[in-house]
């Protein structure tokens, strides 16, 4: 079932409206195997979507229906203040914003607690299911990693709420520093490329590829860097993906950083793979990505919380299960957690 044209054409506007929005910092810089001096690029990629082709695909193409709201489970209790020794605690929040804790430290990832992914309050990509808590629920925050400067992963109100409470240390790949720490003034913000670590109390930070793209409006597309993050802390190896297509980079990551306790993974906005595949991973291709790493475990994310792509409500973890049952993987290695769940690991036996 669609929408009603009234509304599909509403979106379209707005999209329109999203897609023309300012740009955002750019990044000046030598050449490299991923930057060619003015864009960066995904090595090996041959083309790249255009937000261009993206208006189209929603002029061409429905969406499929999906619930205006979706609750919360029930009884969810916040995170507790700090996790220590032989366990680390990764909860969802919601999309691509998880809380990683381990070794005493607090890690937050793309926070996103506001309605819509998007620059403006009136358009854009509006959430179904609400942050599993609120900020202020939230226990301090010591680190923010950020993946790229797409709405659904950089978020300014939040970043000034946090910078605001909490004033952390925030990583950022290339080009984002600038903006970022505009939003953040209290906080201690530096960015990196891709191979670069970075010490933050007891834990090592590592910067790794992962294949997608950046820009908030049209005149900045791939004007800044993206970058998956290898969290190396209190015993733990902790591998987060924030969005990304299929690529050779996971094997690479768990040659490079292995053995991997836990991969951090994306599942959803998916739908065309024709389209979307070239910066998006299937939940089948999110299996193989698992494989690809060698990771003991993996966590799903980027799913049910925001439609931006063309796949139902609830395809992409019931794809999940079908694809971890196809490459013969018990259940709780590849796990799809509802917002506000948490998964605990142990720290593996030397």
């Amino acid at each position: 079932m669609n929408r009603p044209h009234s509304r599909a054409a509403l979106a379209t506007l707005a999209l329109a409206a999203l897609l023309t929005a300012g740009c955002g910092a750019l990044h000046e810089g030598p050449p490299s195997d991923h930057f060619d001096g003015t864009r960066f690029f995904n090595p090996g990629q041959p083309r790249e979507g255009t937000p261009w082709g993206y208006l189209k695909l929603r002029l061409e193409r429905s969406q499929a229906e999906w619930p205006e709201a979706v609750p919360l489970p029930a009884g969810l209790q916040p995170p507790p203040a700090r996790v220590d020794g032989d366990e680390a605690r990764v909860t969802a929040i919601g999309h691509a914003t998880l809380l990683v804790q381990v070794a005493g430290l607090n890690i937050l990832t793309d926070p996103w607690w506001s309605e819509r992914a998007s620059p403006f309050s009136w358009a854009g990509p509006k959430r179904v299911t609400p942050p599993a808590f609120a900020l202020a629920a939230m226990p301090k925050i010591d680190l923010v990693l950020i993946t790229h400067d797409h709405h659904d992963h950089l978020d300014p109100e939040t970043l000034r709420a946090i910078d605001a409470r909490d004033k952390p240390r925030v990583i950022v790949p290339l080009g984002l520093k600038k903006s970022v720490q505009g939003w953040m003034p209290a906080s201690t913000v530096s960015q990196h490329d891709w191979g670069d670590s970075v010490t933050v109390g007891a834990a090592t930070v590592h910067l790794e590829p992962m294949r997608h793209g950046s820009g908030r409006g049209l005149l900045d597309q791939q004007k800044t860097l993206w970058a998956a993050y290898v969290i190396a802390a209190g015993g733990f190896r902790i591998w987060h993906v924030g969005d990304t297509g299929y690529g050779p980079f996971a094997a690479a990551t768990g040659r490079k950083h292995g053995p991997l306790d836990l991969a951090i993974l994306p599942i959803g906005a998916y739908d065309p793979p024709s389209f979307m595949g070239e910066a998006h991973v299937t939940p089948a291709q999110a299996v193989k990505l698992l494989q690809d790493s060698g990771a003991a475990r993996a966590l799903a994310h980027h799913y049910d919380v925001v439609q931006l792509a063309f796949e139902p409500h609830g395809e992409a973890p019931r794809l999940l299960a079908e694809a971890r049952r196809a490459a013969g993987l018990a259940d709780d290695r590849f796990i799809a957690p509802k917002p506000g769940e948490a998964l605990v690991i142990r720290r593996r036996a030397q």
